[in-house]
């Protein structure tokens, strides 16, 4: 198991299920650096994608601790072929307090934190767990459904009535997240989970993505590659970029056999 910058493709079976997963980061267009990180372990099928923030590069450390300790964090306590709701809730808590440990102790590091989407499969099923505005989604069928909703003061308006949905996606405090790792000593993660189907394909992202691509573009582009990995990703990020690229960019396809 590695973190990696670009991308790498591999096949993983347990049981009755296998998979092809293909991550990637980019820069995008505006930025200095990549303060995104992002984690492929197919051979313990988890898949992580994190989006850091702080001042210097703070964010890229929070990140990148984020991604490896959740993921170390999940395979110590694997004890059989299925992961738990009870072990992806112990791992982003692994995760915060690694984050915040280091960001209480050394001062270079103060304030800084991370958003955290993990995806984790094994034999039949899919665990989600999440914190902050990174996103995964389900295209099943033909149909895109977002599985995670943002940790956000947007999404909060939303739920209230009080923007709609397409006021929140030109909104100028999209990026105001109310719920992050490493930011408090506890977290408390959204946590789901959900059958897998042969043809399941589950996209991990972070807002750079989706800041700059609609849902209703996403399933367009999902539609148009369907059954590859690599192409899929890198034409997320493209088109990300041409759209503006205003963030890192970061995303991982996972499709199920």
């Amino acid at each position: 198991m590695k973190s990696v910058s670009e991308g790498q493709t591999r096949l993983q079976q347990q049981s009755s299920r296998t998979w092809n997963a293909f991550g990637i980061t980019h820069k995008g267009r505006v930025r200095a650096g990549n303060e995104d990180a992002f984690l492929c372990n197919p051979e313990s099928g988890i898949f992580v994608v994190c989006d850091g923030m702080g001042g210097a590069a703070a964010g890229e450390v929070a990140s990148r601790l984020a991604a490896e300790n959740a993921n170390s964090a999940l395979m110590a306590q694997e004890a059989s072929e299925d992961f738990t709701d009870a072990g992806m809730r112990e791992a982003v808590a692994a995760a915060n307090h690694v984050v915040y440990t280091r960001a209480s102790t050394d001062r270079r590091l103060e304030g800084m934190g991370t958003t955290l989407v993990m995806l984790a499969l094994s034999a039949n099923h899919a665990l989600v767990a999440h914190v902050g505005d990174s996103r995964c989604y389900l295209w099943r069928g033909k149909t895109l459904t977002r599985l995670t909703a943002d940790h956000s003061l947007v999404e909060e308006q939303v739920r209230l009535g009080q923007i709609t949905r397409r006021q929140a996606e030109r909104s100028a405090l999209q990026h105001v997240i109310t719920r992050a790792i490493g930011t408090g000593a506890d977290v408390m993660p959204d946590v789901q989970h959900l059958e897998i189907e042969a043809g399941d394909l589950f996209l991990l992202a972070s807002d750079g993505l989706t800041k700059e691509i609609v849902d209703e573009d996403l399933a367009a582009l999902i539609g148009s590659h369907p059954d590859a990995e690599q192409a899929l990703a890198e034409t997320l990020v493209a088109a990300a970029n041409a759209a503006g690229g205003r963030d890192n960019i970061t995303c991982i396809v996972v499709r199920v056999f």
